[in-house]
C-alpha cells in the first residue's frame, strides 16, 4: 500500500490524544469556573451590608437529588435534599434563600417577621410572636 494513502488507524492515533486533551481542558476549566464563581459570590456577600427587614414567608420548596455508588458489587444509593424559602418584602419584591434543614422545618408559609441576610446569604428569620401581631 502506498504511504500517501489515508488510513483510519493513523487518524485515530493522531486525533485521539488531541480529543482527550480537549476533554481534559474542558473538565478542568469547568471545575475552575465553579470554584472562582463560588469565591466571587462569597466575596460579594462579604462586601454586602447585613440587613434586617420585615418580610413574610411566601413559599417553601425542596430540591432532592439522588446518587448511587457501586462498591465491591454492592449497590448503595443516597439522596441529598436542598431547602429553599421565598420571602416577600413590604415593597412586594421576593427573594429566595437556601436554608438549612433545621431552619426549613421551623419556618411556615405566611409567617411574618424580620429577615436577616447579607447579599445572597440567609442569616436568620425572627418570627413575630402572637402577642406582637395582636397589638
Amino acid at each position: 500500500m502506498p504511504d500517501d494513502e489515508f488510513y483510519f488507524g493513523d487518524f485515530l492515533f493522531q486525533f485521539g490524544p488531541i480529543f482527550i486533551g480537549i476533554i481534559f481542558i474542558f473538565v478542568i476549566g469547568s471545575i475552575l469556573f465553579t470554584i472562582f464563581k463560588g469565591i466571587g459570590q462569597w466575596h460579594k456577600n462579604e462586601q454586602s451590608p447585613r440587613l434586617s427587614v420585615p418580610a413574610i414567608i411566601k413559599a417553601k420548596r425542596t430540591d432532592v437529588s439522588r446518587g448511587s455508588n457501586n462498591d465491591n458489587n454492592s449497590l448503595s444509593s443516597s439522596t441529598y435534599t436542598t431547602y429553599y424559602v421565598t420571602f416577600e418584602f413590604e415593597s412586594g419584591d421576593r427573594t429566595e434563600f437556601h436554608v438549612s434543614g433545621k431552619e426549613y422545618g421551623l419556618l411556615s408559609e405566611n409567617d411574618t417577621g424580620i429577615l436577616n441576610f447579607q447579599g445572597t446569604r440567609f442569616l436568620g428569620f425572627e418570627r413575630n410572636s402572637i402577642n406582637q401581631e395582636n397589638t
